[in-house]
């Protein structure tokens, strides 16, 4: 029972950490509405990954880790943010239906360098990201008492960052899923909108967090 208990709570953190809408949410829409389901998930599998990561290093207590992670936050948020302005730029510009004619085999799957690099973009999002980390440590504290039981044994953390793992997955998937219902009604003229809104919007994410790095450098 106490498993099952460890396992549900960190499936809340993983869903936690995962529903608020941001960049990747809003990068995962678009290549869902872009390139199909299976793109969109690949995304969200890639930030899945990175929170899994943070997971690790809380549920295990790597303190050594998570240590040179916060003392090396500025440079991480800084390229972070560059991320987020390219990707945020190269959104807007990008060609509505690009994906549609050049990443798409002629069964109309995407193929796997593509779907390997969408991968691997969200995961460098959200590893680049230590304010994830934050919040990992103080929903590790709060939720349950995880924490307490965390530092008890491997054993039991294994379960809680399996959890989170879950947690994210299933986010991502149910997002994906209905946002796929709509990939096949959405035209190049629509696509523009989206491109050009979600660009900006991710660009503006990447300007806050490096005006956030100013201001605290500063003060």
């Amino acid at each position: 029972m106490s498993y099952f208990i460890l396992v549900f709570s960190g499936i809340f953190i993983g869903l936690i950490v995962a529903i608020p809408i941001g960049p990747v949410n809003l990068l995962c829409i678009r290549r869902t509405l872009a390139f199909g389901p299976l793109n969109g998930l690949m995304a969200g599998l890639g930030a899945a990954l990175g929170d899994s990561v943070f997971a690790t290093v809380i549920g295990f207590g790597l303190t050594a880790v998570r240590e040179w992670i916060e003392h090396h936050s500025t440079p991480i948020q800084l390229g972070g943010g560059a991320l987020l302005i390219i990707f945020g730029l190269y959104t807007y510009i990008a060609d509505p239906l690009h994906g549609r004619t050049v990443e798409r085999k002629e069964l109309g799957e995407p193929g796997r360098a593509s779907l390997g690099r969408t991968f691997a973009s969200t995961f460098a999002l959200t590893i680049t990201n230590p304010a994830t980390l934050f919040g990992f440590t103080a929903l590790f504290a709060s939720v349950g008492g995880i924490a307490a039981t965390a530092g008890s044994g491997r054993f039991d953390a294994t379960f809680i960052v399996a959890g989170v793992i879950s947690g994210s997955t299933l986010w991502w998937f149910t997002l994906t899923t209905f946002v796929g219902l709509f990939h096949a009604r959405i035209d190049a003229a629509i696509m523009k909108i989206i491109n050009r809104v979600s660009g900006i919007a991710v660009a503006l994410f990447g300007l806050l967090v490096l005006g956030h790095v100013a201001l605290r450098s500063f003060f």
